[in-house]
């Protein structure tokens, strides 16, 4: 029996890629959150693509690794609220969302490879 939840997955990264078409710089997060979506997509065929999720998890890990230093700034500064409306002077609001927003599709990537080990072996 297929699991559904991919489904919901797929349609949740669909939404946060429909959702970045309004950002500064939407294709690199529209392009991330529709990969991930694909994966959750191939998962619900039963039909995952390794290299694919493999890019995946680099591309995030890569880019996640970028952005450690101002993640780790933001933490020092006292973690202040990044639910406000982004500003010049606030650069840390966006750069913690974006972090924050690698972890979650490096962790769908990363489960996503798990789940496709499993299946490979068994």
């Amino acid at each position: 029996m297929k699991n559904y939840l991919h489904l919901f997955w797929a349609l949740l990264f669909g939404l946060f890629a429909y959702f970045q078409l309004n950002d500064p710089d939407p294709w690199a997060w529209v392009g991330l959150y529709l990969w991930v979506a694909l994966m959750a997509l191939l998962a619900f065929l039963g039909r995952p693509v390794r290299v694919l999720l493999w890019g995946g998890l680099s591309l995030t890990l890569g880019w996640a690794l970028y952005l450690l230093p101002d993640f780790i700034n933001w933490v020092g500064m006292g973690m202040p609220s990044i639910t406000s409306q982004m500003k010049a002077e606030a650069p840390h609001i966006e750069l913690a969302r974006e972090f924050l927003g690698l972890l979650i599709c490096g962790l769908a990537f990363a489960l996503y490879l798990r789940q496709a080990g499993r299946l490979h072996k068994g």
